[in-house]
């Protein structure tokens, strides 16, 4: 059985055509039962992550591996950033029998996830005293495999649901996203003092079950050729086999190659405005990557201890950011997606002066939980409707390829970008650089200004006369 929607306008700008609802209406999206899968598939994306990341450098710690060594092991997550080099793969090529039974994104997430439990339970029977570099190895294949989850996933949610429903989707799988992620840090690092560091680990290898129950009980969504991208890659297949030079198994081979890995982009780059789009994915969260990447230096030096940080942040942060989600899933089903995109934004650009206020107030644990409260809150708003507008952008013919695409051209704004924070932060007092943050936001938001108005535009134009 299948699931899904009809393939979108190729012309689309992500933001689609979404009336806004009454409050009541906005809730009962939530009603409809694949929510749940995604949920359950958001948090199994999100379980691996500190599996490679920072639990398994606490259990390096805690093995007296020395610092320069785990430092080196935050290599093994380099798969999460290159991913987009083999989603062609997985959105065109069938896998061995699993494709054949379950479908092309069943398929693939049964196998990565069986992949998956493997390489942790690896990890789990490893001891990184003796067989360090043996660890390194089975760590990267993790990441390896829980990237290619992520593709899979992510594809798989975008076509499993209704264009008016993306948002809600959307905001549904962060909010399971981060509660795996919160499993595999504060949950295991809770159970390792009773069990043990490879208990542990061969636990959270056992929980990847809680996805591959939730594919296997969910449809195939219905994945379409949209006649456009299908034209297009008909003339350049039509074309390379006219070519003399080349022989038929050849210019098949090129064929392939130009739908699964070249088609994706030619479909982008001839959408209007497709630049400033691409613009606004990188800067829309610039102003909070570059806040976020001081908080910590800040907070330490205003005097306060890593058990208060650790422990206000885990709480009042954490459970900010889970309403944060909510309320942004709620609030694109009842505004839809453009007027969301504007409110957490501006959420989200306002939220950075309220540690210019801290720094001001000094140490002071109360304001330190009402920052985390804002920050986190109008973070985790940002997050639900910026990824819902990933997923719109997505053509239905190339979703994983495009969205890991882009996925990888927002992380430049979270990464590069927001590198020079550091230097910043060193010549400017604390008040005027998160005052200088929340300035940077202002590009994400001039670009949003400037793909509002190309949409209004579009929609006059389509409107009956």
């Amino acid at each position: 059985m299948v699931d899904g929607r009809p393939p979108p306008d190729s012309r689309q700008d992500g933001l689609g055509h979404t009336p806004p609802r009454s409050w009541r209406s906005a809730l009962g999206l939530y009603r409809d039962r694949r929510f749940c899968s995604i949920f359950f598939l958001g948090l199994s994306s999100g379980l691996p992550l500190a599996l490679v990341g920072n639990t398994l450098f606490m259990w390096l710690a805690r093995e007296e591996i020395d610092k320069t060594t785990v430092g080196l092991f935050s290599v093994v997550a380099l798969p999460y950033a290159l991913k987009f080099l083999w989603a062609p793969i997985i959105d065109r090529v069938r896998f061995p029998l699993f494709t054949r039974f379950l479908g092309q994104r069943r398929g693939w997430a049964v196998a990565t996830q069986l992949a998956l439990m493997a390489a942790i339970a690896a990890m789990a029977l490893t001891d990184p005293g003796t067989n360090l570099w043996l660890l390194a190895l089975f760590a990267l294949f993790v990441a390896i495999c829980s990237a290619s989850q992520d593709i899979v996933i992510d594809a798989y949610r975008v076509e499993l649901l209704e264009e008016e429903k993306i948002g809600a989707g959307a905001s549904t799988y962060v909010f399971g996203y981060r509660v795996g992620v919160v499993i595999s840090t504060t949950g295991a690092l809770n159970m390792v003092g009773g069990l043990g560091w490879n208990a542990v680990y061969l636990i959270m290898a056992a929980l990847v079950t809680i996805g591959l129950i939730t594919i296997l009980a969910s449809r195939e969504p219905l994945h379409v050729v949209s006649e456009e991208s299908a034209a297009r890659e008909r003339r350049v297949s039509a074309y390379l086999a006219c070519r003399p030079e080349l022989t038929r198994r050849r210019a098949a081979i090129l064929a392939w190659l130009y739908g699964a890995a070249v088609s994706p982009f030619v479909d982008f780059m001839t959408r209007p405005c497709w630049l400033v789009m691409l613009l606004f994915v990188v800067f829309y969260k610039l102003g909070d990557s570059m806040a976020g990447v001081m908080t910590g230096y800040f907070l330490v030096e205003l005097g306060f201890s890593d058990a208060e940080i650790g422990n206000i942040g885990k709480t009042v942060g954490t459970v900010s950011t889970l309403m944060g989600f909510l309320i942004g899933g709620w609030m694109m089903a009842k505004l839809g997606l453009l007027w969301s995109l504007w409110i957490c934004g501006g959420a989200q650009m306002l939220s950075n002066l309220v540690f210019a206020v801290q720094a001001q107030v000094g140490y002071d644990t109360g304001m330190l939980a009402i920052a985390f409260a804002i920050e986190n809150l109008a973070g985790g708003m940002g997050t639900a409707a910026f990824v819902a507008y990933l997923s719109g952008l997505c053509n239905l013919t190339y979703t994983a390829t495009q969205y890991a695409l882009l996925s990888a051209v927002a992380s430049v704004g979270r990464t590069l970008l927001a590198a020079p924070a550091g230097r910043l932060a060193e010549v400017l007092d604390w008040s005027p650089f998160f005052i200088v943050t929340t300035a940077a936001a202002l590009p994400g938001l001039a670009f949003l200004l400037w793909i509002t108005m190309a949409h209004r535009k579009r929609e006059r134009d389509q409107s009956p006369r």
